[in-house]
Protein backbone atom coordinates (compact mmCIF):
# COMPACT_ATOMS: atom_id res chain seq x y z
CA UNK A 1 0.00 0.00 0.00
CA UNK A 2 1.48 3.39 -0.97
CA UNK A 3 2.46 5.87 1.69
CA UNK A 4 -0.31 8.24 2.76
CA UNK A 5 2.26 11.03 3.12
CA UNK A 6 1.28 12.19 -0.37
CA UNK A 7 -1.98 13.24 1.26
CA UNK A 8 -3.14 15.93 3.66
CA UNK A 9 -6.53 16.86 5.11
CA UNK A 10 -8.17 20.23 4.48
CA UNK A 11 -11.36 21.86 5.74
CA UNK A 12 -13.93 23.23 3.29
CA UNK A 13 -14.84 26.04 5.71
CA UNK A 14 -13.88 27.16 9.24
CA UNK A 15 -16.74 25.24 10.85
CA UNK A 16 -15.26 21.99 9.53
CA UNK A 17 -11.84 22.56 11.07
CA UNK A 18 -12.38 20.50 14.26
CA UNK A 19 -13.58 17.33 12.47
CA UNK A 20 -10.95 17.82 9.75
CA UNK A 21 -8.23 17.99 12.37
CA UNK A 22 -9.64 14.91 14.14
CA UNK A 23 -9.65 12.98 10.86
CA UNK A 24 -6.07 14.05 10.13
CA UNK A 25 -4.96 12.77 13.53
CA UNK A 26 -6.85 9.51 13.02
CA UNK A 27 -5.16 8.92 9.65
CA UNK A 28 -1.75 10.24 10.71
CA UNK A 29 -1.87 13.03 8.11
CA UNK A 30 -1.12 16.76 8.30
CA UNK A 31 -4.08 19.13 8.44
CA UNK A 32 -3.68 22.22 6.22
CA UNK A 33 -6.67 24.05 7.63
CA UNK A 34 -9.03 25.85 5.28
CA UNK A 35 -7.15 25.51 2.01
CA UNK A 36 -8.30 25.53 -1.61
CA UNK A 37 -6.89 22.46 -3.35
CA UNK A 38 -6.49 24.47 -6.56
CA UNK A 39 -3.59 26.38 -4.98
CA UNK A 40 -1.79 23.42 -3.42
CA UNK A 41 1.22 22.38 -5.50
CA UNK A 42 3.36 20.28 -3.14
CA UNK A 43 0.89 17.39 -2.68
CA UNK A 44 -1.00 15.52 -5.41
CA UNK A 45 -4.17 14.93 -3.38
CA UNK A 46 -6.05 16.14 -0.30
CA UNK A 47 -8.97 14.83 1.67
CA UNK A 48 -11.37 17.76 1.93
CA UNK A 49 -13.69 17.65 4.91
CA UNK A 50 -16.95 19.51 4.36
CA UNK A 51 -20.61 18.60 4.15
CA UNK A 52 -19.20 15.49 2.44
CA UNK A 53 -15.73 14.02 2.47
CA UNK A 54 -13.94 14.27 -0.88
CA UNK A 55 -10.65 13.03 -2.28
CA UNK A 56 -9.46 15.95 -4.38
CA UNK A 57 -6.60 16.20 -6.83
CA UNK A 58 -4.69 19.45 -6.42
CA UNK A 59 -3.78 22.15 -8.90
CA UNK A 60 -5.74 24.53 -11.08
CA UNK A 61 -6.46 21.98 -13.83
CA UNK A 62 -7.35 19.11 -11.53
CA UNK A 63 -10.41 16.97 -12.31
CA UNK A 64 -13.38 16.86 -9.98
CA UNK A 65 -13.36 15.11 -6.61
CA UNK A 66 -13.91 11.46 -5.77
CA UNK A 67 -16.56 10.81 -3.13
CA UNK A 68 -19.06 8.18 -2.03
CA UNK A 69 -22.63 9.21 -2.84
CA UNK A 70 -25.38 6.64 -2.42
CA UNK A 71 -28.19 9.20 -2.56
CA UNK A 72 -27.77 11.01 -5.90
CA UNK A 73 -25.79 10.86 -9.12
CA UNK A 74 -24.77 7.71 -10.97
CA UNK A 75 -25.60 5.33 -8.12
CA UNK A 76 -29.15 6.69 -7.79
CA UNK A 77 -29.63 6.47 -11.54
CA UNK A 78 -28.46 2.86 -11.56
CA UNK A 79 -30.78 2.03 -8.65
CA UNK A 80 -33.78 3.36 -10.59
CA UNK A 81 -32.89 2.40 -14.16
CA UNK A 82 -30.08 -0.15 -13.93
CA UNK A 83 -32.03 -3.25 -14.90
CA UNK A 84 -32.85 -4.78 -11.52
CA UNK A 85 -32.38 -8.54 -11.27
CA UNK A 86 -31.40 -8.63 -14.95
CA UNK A 87 -28.01 -7.07 -14.18
CA UNK A 88 -24.96 -9.27 -14.54
CA UNK A 89 -24.00 -8.74 -10.90
CA UNK A 90 -27.41 -9.98 -9.76
CA UNK A 91 -27.11 -13.09 -11.93
CA UNK A 92 -23.59 -13.74 -10.68
CA UNK A 93 -24.61 -13.47 -7.01
CA UNK A 94 -27.66 -15.67 -7.67
CA UNK A 95 -30.38 -13.13 -6.89
CA UNK A 96 -33.82 -14.32 -7.95
CA UNK A 97 -37.38 -14.01 -6.74
CA UNK A 98 -37.46 -15.33 -3.19
CA UNK A 99 -33.67 -15.63 -2.89
CA UNK A 100 -31.72 -12.60 -1.74
CA UNK A 101 -28.59 -13.95 -0.05
CA UNK A 102 -26.48 -12.16 2.48
CA UNK A 103 -23.37 -10.93 0.67
CA UNK A 104 -20.04 -10.03 2.19
CA UNK A 105 -18.29 -7.49 -0.04
CA UNK A 106 -14.72 -8.07 1.11
CA UNK A 107 -13.22 -5.31 -1.09
CA UNK A 108 -15.88 -2.63 -0.80
CA UNK A 109 -13.98 0.35 -2.24
CA UNK A 110 -16.48 3.11 -3.01
CA UNK A 111 -19.35 0.76 -2.18
CA UNK A 112 -21.16 1.01 -5.50
CA UNK A 113 -21.66 -2.70 -6.11
CA UNK A 114 -22.57 -3.25 -2.47
CA UNK A 115 -25.27 -0.59 -2.76
CA UNK A 116 -26.63 -2.14 -5.96
CA UNK A 117 -26.92 -5.52 -4.24
CA UNK A 118 -28.61 -3.94 -1.22
CA UNK A 119 -31.04 -2.13 -3.52
CA UNK A 120 -31.90 -5.50 -5.09
CA UNK A 121 -32.84 -6.91 -1.68
CA UNK A 122 -29.64 -8.51 -0.37
CA UNK A 123 -28.23 -7.81 3.06
CA UNK A 124 -24.69 -6.62 2.41
CA UNK A 125 -21.76 -6.33 4.80
CA UNK A 126 -18.84 -4.26 3.56
CA UNK A 127 -15.15 -4.71 4.40
CA UNK A 128 -12.48 -2.16 3.48
CA UNK A 129 -8.86 -2.14 4.58
CA UNK A 130 -7.48 1.10 3.16
CA UNK A 131 -7.91 3.87 5.77
CA UNK A 132 -8.50 6.65 3.22
CA UNK A 133 -11.07 4.68 1.24
CA UNK A 134 -12.68 3.58 4.50
CA UNK A 135 -13.08 7.22 5.56
CA UNK A 136 -14.78 8.05 2.24
CA UNK A 137 -17.03 5.01 2.54
CA UNK A 138 -17.92 5.74 6.16
CA UNK A 139 -18.88 9.29 5.19
CA UNK A 140 -21.08 8.04 2.34
CA UNK A 141 -22.84 5.56 4.61
CA UNK A 142 -23.45 8.29 7.19
CA UNK A 143 -25.10 10.53 4.59
CA UNK A 144 -27.16 7.60 3.29
CA UNK A 145 -28.52 6.97 6.77
CA UNK A 146 -29.33 10.67 7.16
CA UNK A 147 -31.18 10.78 3.82
CA UNK A 148 -33.03 7.58 4.68
CA UNK A 149 -34.98 9.39 7.41
CA UNK A 150 -36.96 11.22 4.74
CA UNK A 151 -37.06 8.51 2.04
CA UNK A 152 -38.74 5.16 2.81
CA UNK A 153 -37.17 3.47 -0.23
CA UNK A 154 -33.68 4.56 0.81
CA UNK A 155 -34.46 3.56 4.39
CA UNK A 156 -35.11 -0.05 3.39
CA UNK A 157 -31.85 -0.16 1.40
CA UNK A 158 -29.85 1.51 4.18
CA UNK A 159 -31.16 -1.08 6.65
CA UNK A 160 -29.58 -3.81 4.50
CA UNK A 161 -26.19 -2.10 4.10
CA UNK A 162 -23.64 -2.40 6.90
CA UNK A 163 -20.05 -1.15 7.04
CA UNK A 164 -17.91 -3.41 9.20
CA UNK A 165 -15.07 -1.97 11.33
CA UNK A 166 -11.98 -1.40 9.20
CA UNK A 167 -9.77 -4.44 8.72
CA UNK A 168 -6.05 -4.49 8.04
CA UNK A 169 -6.33 -7.60 5.86
CA UNK A 170 -9.45 -8.88 4.10
CA UNK A 171 -7.74 -12.23 3.50
CA UNK A 172 -6.88 -12.49 7.19
CA UNK A 173 -10.45 -11.60 8.21
CA UNK A 174 -11.87 -14.21 5.84
CA UNK A 175 -9.46 -16.84 7.14
CA UNK A 176 -10.81 -16.31 10.67
CA UNK A 177 -14.42 -17.08 9.66
CA UNK A 178 -16.02 -20.47 10.19
CA UNK A 179 -16.20 -22.76 7.18
CA UNK A 180 -19.21 -22.16 4.93
CA UNK A 181 -20.51 -19.48 7.30
CA UNK A 182 -21.15 -16.67 4.77
CA UNK A 183 -23.74 -17.24 2.03
CA UNK A 184 -22.02 -15.27 -0.75
CA UNK A 185 -18.64 -13.53 -0.81
CA UNK A 186 -17.98 -10.82 -3.38
CA UNK A 187 -14.47 -9.78 -4.42
CA UNK A 188 -13.51 -6.84 -6.62
CA UNK A 189 -9.77 -6.34 -6.04
CA UNK A 190 -8.12 -3.26 -7.49
CA UNK A 191 -6.71 -3.95 -10.94
CA UNK A 192 -4.68 -1.54 -13.11
CA UNK A 193 -7.21 0.27 -15.31
CA UNK A 194 -6.93 0.33 -19.08
CA UNK A 195 -10.10 2.38 -19.48
CA UNK A 196 -9.22 5.82 -20.85
CA UNK A 197 -12.60 7.51 -20.46
CA UNK A 198 -12.32 10.79 -18.57
CA UNK A 199 -14.63 9.82 -15.72
CA UNK A 200 -13.04 6.44 -15.01
CA UNK A 201 -9.55 7.82 -15.47
CA UNK A 202 -10.16 10.58 -12.93
CA UNK A 203 -11.20 8.17 -10.21
CA UNK A 204 -8.74 5.42 -11.02
CA UNK A 205 -5.75 7.76 -11.22
CA UNK A 206 -6.63 9.00 -7.74
CA UNK A 207 -7.19 5.49 -6.43
CA UNK A 208 -4.08 3.97 -7.95
CA UNK A 209 -1.88 6.74 -6.62
CA UNK A 210 -3.41 6.94 -3.16
CA UNK A 211 -4.55 3.33 -2.73
CA UNK A 212 -2.49 1.31 -5.20
CA UNK A 213 -3.42 -1.97 -6.86
CA UNK A 214 -4.15 -5.02 -4.71
CA UNK A 215 -0.89 -6.86 -5.28
CA UNK A 216 -2.04 -9.54 -2.84
CA UNK A 217 -5.41 -10.06 -4.54
CA UNK A 218 -4.72 -13.74 -5.26
CA UNK A 219 -4.54 -14.43 -1.52
CA UNK A 220 -8.25 -13.56 -1.18
CA UNK A 221 -9.66 -16.46 -3.14
CA UNK A 222 -8.76 -19.49 -0.98
CA UNK A 223 -10.11 -18.10 2.32
CA UNK A 224 -13.19 -16.77 0.51
CA UNK A 225 -13.93 -20.19 -0.96
CA UNK A 226 -13.54 -21.76 2.47
CA UNK A 227 -15.81 -19.23 4.20
CA UNK A 228 -18.62 -19.02 1.63
CA UNK A 229 -21.59 -21.38 1.56
CA UNK A 230 -23.16 -20.85 -1.86
CA UNK A 231 -20.53 -19.09 -3.95
CA UNK A 232 -17.72 -16.60 -4.26
CA UNK A 233 -18.08 -14.00 -7.00
CA UNK A 234 -15.03 -12.21 -8.41
CA UNK A 235 -15.35 -9.09 -10.55
CA UNK A 236 -12.57 -8.78 -13.13
CA UNK A 237 -11.70 -6.74 -16.21
CA UNK A 238 -12.76 -8.75 -19.27
CA UNK A 239 -9.23 -9.75 -20.31
CA UNK A 240 -7.71 -10.10 -16.83
CA UNK A 241 -6.31 -13.48 -15.74
CA UNK A 242 -8.34 -15.66 -13.39
CA UNK A 243 -7.82 -14.78 -9.75
CA UNK A 244 -5.09 -17.00 -8.28
CA UNK A 245 -5.08 -18.81 -11.66
CA UNK A 246 -8.20 -20.67 -10.54
CA UNK A 247 -10.76 -21.35 -13.25
CA UNK A 248 -14.29 -20.39 -12.14
CA UNK A 249 -17.36 -22.61 -12.31
CA UNK A 250 -19.05 -20.13 -14.62
CA UNK A 251 -18.63 -16.62 -15.99
CA UNK A 252 -20.92 -13.73 -16.78
CA UNK A 253 -19.20 -11.53 -19.37
CA UNK A 254 -19.90 -7.94 -20.36
CA UNK A 255 -18.27 -5.50 -22.77
CA UNK A 256 -15.45 -4.41 -20.46
CA UNK A 257 -15.71 -6.68 -17.44
CA UNK A 258 -16.86 -10.04 -16.22
CA UNK A 259 -18.02 -11.86 -13.09
CA UNK A 260 -16.31 -15.16 -12.28
CA UNK A 261 -18.40 -17.44 -10.09
CA UNK A 262 -16.90 -20.16 -7.88
CA UNK A 263 -19.71 -22.36 -6.58
CA UNK A 264 -19.79 -24.57 -3.48
CA UNK A 265 -23.51 -25.35 -3.04
CA UNK A 266 -26.30 -24.69 -5.49
CA UNK A 267 -28.56 -21.74 -4.77
CA UNK A 268 -32.24 -22.53 -4.10
CA UNK A 269 -34.23 -22.92 -7.30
Amino acid sequence: MPSTMQLAVTAAAPEFLPPADALAQQLGLPCLGVSDEKWIDDLPFVLKYGARLQLCATGRKAPGPVEVDFVAGAVAHRRKFGGGKGQQIAKAVGVRSGFYPLVLDATAGLGRDAFVLASLGCEVRMLERNPVVYALLEDGVRRLYEAAHADPELASIAARLQLEPRVTSAAGWLAEQSAESIPVIYLDPMFPSRDKSAKVKKEMVAFHQVVGSDEDADSLLAPALAACYYRTVVKRPRLAPDLDEEKPSLRFEGKSGRFDVYTRHGVPG
